[in-house]
């Protein structure tokens, strides 16, 4: 077996290990809540799987071969499809750790942070409407963060996602850092900022953004409909 082939796979498992055994604490009791969570994060995949079929499509990334295990679905690696899956699932269980083991709520500080990252965002926007990769990732952020005044999650669950979003980034670091420096996944830099942590283009912090916000309202609608 060439285990260099399962690279993207097993960086996926090892990311979902830990979340999905955790997921039958009494206190979190995750597996309660996956009839909310599925429906949220398979539409929310759709959205992001035909994004990424076009940025593949039109050369913004691609996918090395060396590091995927050479099954492709409409140009994507298997894995890519399993992506949208498994990562919002680790990033929705932390989220829910948040609500259950943190009671104290700070949530004079969200509305600020709210319009300074949606100016910012949109700055960027504007700026390099001319970088795919960039314009999307900020635009899409412009809009998901500016909905969040319509949708007034200020006033519930914003800044659990906030606190979950702090949380995600050690993994994303982690594994991103991985997908990035191999690279499992490579990018265009005509298409991006060409800003880099470590090996981590800006951009995927937006994107991580977009992603776990997109999740988390879809979720959280679920959750209220199923009650």
């Amino acid at each position: 077996m060439d285990w260099q082939k399962l690279t993207y796979a097993l960086l996926l498992a090892g990311s979902v290990l830990a979340p999905f055994a955790l997921s039958f604490d009494k206190k979190v009791a995750f597996y309660k809540k996956w009839k909310a969570l599925f429906p949220a994060t398979f539409i929310t995949a759709a959205v992001f799987i035909i994004w990424d079929i076009y940025f593949t499509k039109h050369n913004v990334w691609w996918f090395n071969r060396d590091f995927v295990s050479g099954i492709f679905i409409a140009g994507l690696p298997i894995e890519e499809w399993l992506f949208f899956i498994i990562i919002p699932y680790c990033c929705i269980f932390i989220y829910e750790v948040s609500r259950a083991y943190i009671k104290r709520e700070w949530k004079a500080f969200i509305v600020p942070v709210n319009i300074i990252l949606f100016l910012v965002f949109l700055l960027i926007t504007i700026l390099n409407i001319d970088r795919i990769y960039t314009a999307v990732n900020f635009g899409m952020a412009t809009f998901i963060i500016g909905l969040q005044f319509l949708l007034k999650t200020h006033k519930t669950y914003l800044f659990h996602f906030y606190t979950a979003y702090l949380l995600s980034i050690i993994p994303f670091f982690l594994v991103n850092g991985v997908l990035t420096s191999m690279p499992v996944v490579g990018y265009n830099n005509e298409e991006n900022l060409a800003i880099r942590i470590y090996t981590i283009p800006v951009e995927d912090f937006a994107y991580l953004v977009n992603l776990l916000l997109m999740n988390l309202n879809l979720y959280e609608y679920f959750k209220l409909k199923l009650r």
